[in-house]
């Protein structure tokens, strides 16, 4: 039995991480039944979620369990992909996971607004006591990584230009497609609806959602995956 470690959903996306809910719909291409539950960070193997475990064998990140699978269930996540579509698409993933990122990450936790109705709540578990040096400790420290990252270096304007060029390649990767590996979803589409669904998530303060406005076919898409992925809602 597979158990995949993650968080509940929240902020009405299926996790609140967008690693997690590419691993979980990773599973879901690969056809394998899994279990999902809330994970215990003083066991994960890397620290982070989110991470399997599959039958005794823990695998940590979304792209080792994308091999993982790959390699054990002789999945092909890029099964009907010439191979410069495959190249492209995997380039979009890193993209996403690597660039977008942390555009998500300075929106939801260094906005004062945000945090407040956002990640503020992973800290209610600590005693009332330290809990706001705990919060002060987080924001220290996230300061100093988006800015050693360089996402905290830029200008809003310079953030809003980054976004539209990166929305405007994953719209034209979509441009008339169902989805990202054609008529039916493939290993990118993992991906690509996690971060832009992040990213479009209307409980936070965004500037994104006004700039993929300029690219419908993005609003459709994760209106098409979210139907199949996700159709309880």
């Amino acid at each position: 039995m597979i158990i995949l470690y993650g968080a509940a959903p929240m902020w009405g996306l299926p996790d609140p991480s967008p690693f997690v809910t590419k691993a979980e719909i990773l599973l879901k291409l690969a056809g394998q039944p899994y279990e999902k539950r809330p994970a215990d960070f003083r066991k994960t193997p890397k620290g982070k979620i989110p991470y399997l475990d599959d039958d005794g064998t823990l695998v940590p990140d979304s792209t080792l369990i994308r091999a993982h699978l790959e390699r054990k269930y002789g999945v092909d996540f890029d099964s009907g992909l010439m191979p410069y579509e495959a190249g492209a698409l995997w380039a979009a993933e890193k993209m996403c996971e690597d660039h977008l990122y942390w555009l998500m990450i300075l929106e939801r936790w260094a906005h004062p607004a945000n945090f407040e109705k956002g990640p503020k709540q992973f800290f209610k578990a600590a005693p009332a006591l330290i809990r706001p040096f705990i919060v002060w400790m987080v924001h220290r420290r996230l300061k100093k990584t988006l800015h050693g990252q360089g996402i905290g270096r830029f200008t809003e304007a310079e953030r809003r230009l980054l976004v539209d060029r990166a929305f405007r390649a994953i719209a034209a990767l979509l441009e008339g497609r169902a989805f990202a590996g054609g008529d039916a979803p493939c290993g990118a589409d993992a991906t690509l609806f996690a971060f832009v669904q992040g990213l479009l998530c209307p409980h936070f303060e965004s500037m994104c959602p006004e700039i993929a406005a300029r690219y419908p076919v993005l609003d459709a898409y994760v209106a098409r995956m979210r139907a199949r992925f996700y159709p309880e809602g």
